[in-house]
Formats: C-alpha cells, sequence, structure tokens
C-alpha cells in the first residue's frame, strides 16, 4: 500500500527537525514521494545508502520514524547516476552534507520518465529551480536559456566527454528546440 504524498508531507514537515526551511520543503517532498512508491524501497528511490537516509531523516524530521534496515543496500544505480553526481558536486555552493545527498536524489531522480520536479515530487519547476540555485549555482547559470534540468544534464554530461548529441550546433538552430524549452503546461496540455 502506498502513502499519500500531501499527507505524507504535512505529516513530514510537521514532525521537527532542524536545517534551512526550504531544503526541509524539498526533503520532505522527495521523501513524501519515494513513501508514496509501493515497488521500491524509500533508499533505492532516493538513490541513497540506507546510513546516509537515517542521517537525513534523524536531522530533518526527527519524529518521524521510518524504518531502514540496517542490512539494506542500495540497488538499481545506472551508469549515468555517477556522472550526474560528479557534474552537480563540481558545482556545489557551500560544500555541506545536504549537498552530497541532493546531487545523489537529483542523479537517481534524474533517470525518471517524468519531469524532473515531478520525479522528485516538487511543487513545481519553481522549487527544482530555487533548489540548483541555491545549492549549485554556477550549473544554474549555465543554463541561461532555461532548458529542461534532464535535458541540460545531460547535454552538459556530453560536453564533458567530448560528445555532441544534439541535432544542431546550437539550440535556436535545432528542430527540438521546442521540445527542449517549452514550458512544462504547454507540454503537459499537449500530452494530456
Amino acid at each position: 500500500m502506498t502513502a499519500n504524498p500531501a499527507t505524507t508531507y504535512e505529516w513530514l514537515m510537521e514532525s521537527g527537525g532542524r536545517g534551512d526551511p526550504f531544503d526541509r520543503h524539498v526533503f520532505a517532498c522527495v521523501v513524501a514521494a519515494g513513501l508514496g512508491q509501493s515497488e521500491q524501497s524509500l533508499w533505492n528511490y532516493l538513490g541513497l545508502p540506507p546510513s546516509i537516509l537515517r542521517l537525513l531523516m534523524a536531522a530533518y524530521f526527527p519524529a518521524a520514524r521510518i524504518d531502514v534496515p540496517g542490512h539494506a543496500k542500495l540497488t538499481g544505480e545506472v551508469i549515468e547516476e555517477e556522472d550526474f553526481r560528479a557534474l552537480l558536486l563540481s558545482h556545489r555552493n557551500r560544500g555541506v552534507p545536504e549537498e552530497e545527498w541532493l546531487a545523489a536524489v537529483l542523479a537517481r531522480r534524474s533517470q525518471g520518465i517524468g519531469h524532473l520536479w515531478e520525479d522528485l515530487g516538487l511543487t513545481g519547476r519553481d522549487d527544482l529551480n530555487r533548489l540548483i540555485k541555491r545549492h549549485f549555482p554556477t550549473l544554474f547559470a549555465r543554463n541561461d536559456k532555461n532548458m529542461k534540468w534532464k535535458k541540460f544534464f545531460y547535454r552538459m554530461m556530453c560536453e564533458m566527454e567530448g560528445l555532441t548529441v544534439c541535432k544542431s550546433p546550437n539550440c535556436e538552430q535545432c528542430p527540438d528546440v521546442k521540445i527542449c524549452f517549452e514550458a512544462e503546461s504547454n507540454l503537459l496540455r499537449r500530452v494530456g
């Protein structure tokens, strides 16, 4: 049985804890989204080893008792996750553990099928923009055309490897420019 993410979010935010209010909001969103998935464990959904998930929960939501077995192992990592984490961490702002945790979560949830903000359980793309600007500001600054984050991350990783995956030398000439930069509300109307 899956938990209702909105109810879980409220429960987490009311459970006390420390930390920046926006970071608490982000962590509550991703934990609530993860608990709403019945097909995998929370640590696998988030891409955080169980020991790190326990640290996160103790710091941000100490009154929320979530069972994380001590013997559990992180599974399901795909090749790109390590590259995503490295990309994000190379642009980290403050060098705090939360940035390592967020890099792991962003890397794992970037493998989802929805928009990244949806796969994170955030309330909208503005939350994702604020998260990246706060913790990975130089990466945020490089996305000066407001490209969708998953596409932007892949583009950055390809550039780091010297690969060109784009159909045109620049975005303005590419036939897919509307797909990469289209507002999510327009895309949702078109898909839905």
